[in-house]
């Protein structure tokens, strides 16, 4: 938890680095887009909940631009950092009770299930769409509920296959193949080598949750068809368990339990050559005074997530929307909080302080100079054009969060991968599941 005054603030005056020449990439923007803030409420101070970073350089730039806010506005803002899994529950909660933190930096659709809590954000999400080059798509489907906008995209903190470059040398890889055979074929040689993978089986917001929807929609698996009905236990998902079940045989063990943090650890020290993650694990490596992990840099490259028989891009990759609660008292203040932190010169340097560990909600902000800096960053930049909503291929509602929220896909990788169910099982539990939440 920290706190920021006033007082603090004046004493950090020039903290935030300015990530952005005088030019912008997009020309002058509408007046009424420049134009538009909102002035706090007397005496207005904010609470803002959000998760706890993997990435200090992305903490530590959100401290900076909220020390600028307060310094800028006199309103008082305290920040609690929460781990990944520690978020949801405690939003639930402030929704249910009516009271908590005003703005709160969530997961994936889960203001869906509080829709009616939250403050109508559309003239804001307007306002960034009209000056930073329109939001992504999938950005609009988490954001909007029954034709306004009751969140706004705060970016992805999206996965690549990170890998150890020399580990793929020794298997006879030059770099990760493009399909999801080969990359079975990849991870078998690489286990040969006694250089085994691991992907997280554990109930992980971020990893575990990202791998195992991918490799379900790679094949034409999915939880709910367009007419919101249950369609699970499919040929298709049957299909991506049996690839788990083959890829499984590949993972150091102890997967089934990981959750975010263990894959990065596991990578670092050496036990393995290959995961999902976000640019978590080289921004460890390349800000470390540990030689030992420092001299990894070199050695890490990242790609993006091979193609299954479906034929298209079907990654999931985690998403943060900042919303704001109801009960809060100072609505303005917390808008333009949010305003602000999103604005170019904010945004920017906090993108180029965590090396684009969030990625862009804004298309604008692909253009950020910083992605230009060092290529091997490059392949997080797609993420935003690549990634489904975890409703796929239903809608985004209070059913889809919920089901997101109990681990229903991660859970069915891990029985079926595991041999804990048969794929069967596996597939009619998980449909079971699903139904007590789409009705």
């Amino acid at each position: 938890m920290s706190e920021f005054s006033r007082r603090d603030a004046l004493k950090a005056i020039g903290a935030t680095a300015i990530a952005t020449t005088a030019g912008s990439l997009l020309g002058s923007p509408p007046a009424q887009a420049a134009d538009l803030s909102y002035k706090p409420e007397a005496g207005a101070q904010l609470r803002v909940l959000r998760w706890k970073r993997f990435v200090q350089g992305d903490e530590d730039q959100w401290a900076a631009n909220t020390r600028k806010f307060t310094q800028l506005t006199g309103v008082a803002v305290r920040v609690d950092a929460e781990s990944f899994e520690d978020i949801r529950p405690k939003a639930a909660v402030a929704a249910n009770i009516g009271g908590g933190p005003d703005i709160v930096l969530g997961w994936y659709d889960d203001p869906h299930q509080y829709a009616d809590k939250l403050h109508d954000l559309t003239e804001l999400a307007t306002y960034l769409d009209a000056k930073y080059g329109g939001w992504y798509d999938v950005c609009k489907r988490y954001c909007t509920h029954e034709g306004r906008w009751i969140a706004i995209g705060c970016g992805f903190l999206g996965g690549c296959l990170v890998y150890r470059q020399s580990m793929l040398y020794a298997a006879g890889y030059d770099k990760p193949p493009a399909t999801t055979d080969g990359l079975l074929k990849l991870c078998q040689a690489l286990k040969s080598k006694g250089t085994p993978v691991g992907f997280a089986l554990g109930n992980a917001v971020g990893d575990a949750n990202a791998w195992t929807h991918w490799a379900l929609w790679a094949f034409g698996g999915r939880l709910a068809d367009e007419d919101n009905h249950v369609a699970i236990n499919s040929k298709e998902t049957a299909a991506a368990l049996e690839y788990a079940k083959a890829l499984y045989q590949t993972f150091i063990p102890g997967t089934l339990s990981w959750l975010d943090a263990n894959n990065n650890k596991a990578f670092l020290s050496g036990d393995i050559s290959l995961t999902l993650n976000g640019v978590s694990v080289y921004y460890v490596a390349k800000t470390s005074k540990e030689e030992g992990v420092h001299k990894l840099v070199p050695d890490i490259q990242h790609v993006n997530m091979p193609i299954g028989p479906s034929g298209k891009p079907a990654e999931l990759n985690p998403f943060t929307p900042m919303f704001l609660f109801n009960y809060t008292k100072y609505p303005n203040a917390a808008k333009e909080y949010m305003r602000f932190m999103m604005e170019r010169e904010q945004y920017e340097a906090w993108q180029s302080a965590s090396l684009g560990y969030v990625q862009q909600p804004l298309k604008a902000y692909g253009d950020t100079k910083f992605w230009k800096n060092d290529p091997k960053l490059l392949p997080y930049r797609n993420v935003p054009a690549l990634t489904r909503d975890n409703g796929f291929a239903g809608k985004l509602g209070s059913a889809s969060a919920g089901a997101m929220a109990d681990y229903i896909v991660v859970n069915m990788f891990a029985q079926a991968a595991s041999g804990a169910s048969s794929i069967k099982s596996a597939m009619e539990q998980a449909e079971s599941r699903a139904k007590r939440y789409y009705r």
